[in-house]
């Protein structure tokens, strides 16, 4: 059975014993093994929101419930990732910078489409964007390696892909009402 106090713990012991994502990937794989248990003890997401869990320079958890039809921007974290998706589907296209180009400017380097029990590791340097592809909230638990609220980050404009820094209020009111 799924205890969000017991996987905190999982994951703070996986990063003390790992400070990369490896061992705490494995520890969402345990988790996402059973996503209907994940779904029952969080509770089926009414809304979409970022609901910390787990906050520290170390670590952050989220519990992340996004609107239909909604895609966020290229971006990065500037630290390791591993998302799990407990109910839904989000599509991810993943970027990589233009060298030598000046603007930070970025291109398409591949995709991944991630369903109900999915678990998705990323590196430090990943950029990418999401978009949650059904008529409904997608769910996912995010791990991060580091403190995703206050770490500086870069988002790249829509249509032009030029980079500017993210602001994290942004961020959590694209995930709101």
């Amino acid at each position: 059975m799924f205890n969000i106090d017991t996987f905190i713990a999982d994951c703070l012991d996986a990063v003390n014993k790992d400070p990369t994502n490896k061992t705490t990937a494995e520890v969402m794989r345990r988790a996402m093994s059973d996503p209907s248990e994940v779904l029952a003890a969080l509770g089926e997401p009414c809304e979409p929101g970022i609901t910390p869990l787990y906050q520290s320079s170390k670590l952050t958890i989220i519990n992340l419930a996004w609107k239909p039809s909604t895609t966020i921007p290229p971006h990065n974290h500037a630290m390791w990732a591993v998302i799990g998706i407990y109910g839904g589907r989000e599509d991810n296209i993943f970027w990589r910078r233009i060298k030598d180009h000046p603007g930070g400017l970025i291109e398409a380097a591949g995709a991944k489409s991630l369903s109900t029990g999915d678990v998705c590791p990323m590196g430090k340097d990943i950029i990418h964007s999401v978009t949650n592809p059904i008529p409904r909230l997608t769910a996912a638990l995010h791990i991060y390696g580091g403190d995703f609220f206050e770490a500086e980050r870069s988002e790249w404009e829509a249509e032009r892909l030029t980079e500017h820094k993210l602001d994290i209020e942004e961020v959590r009111a694209r995930f709101s009402n």
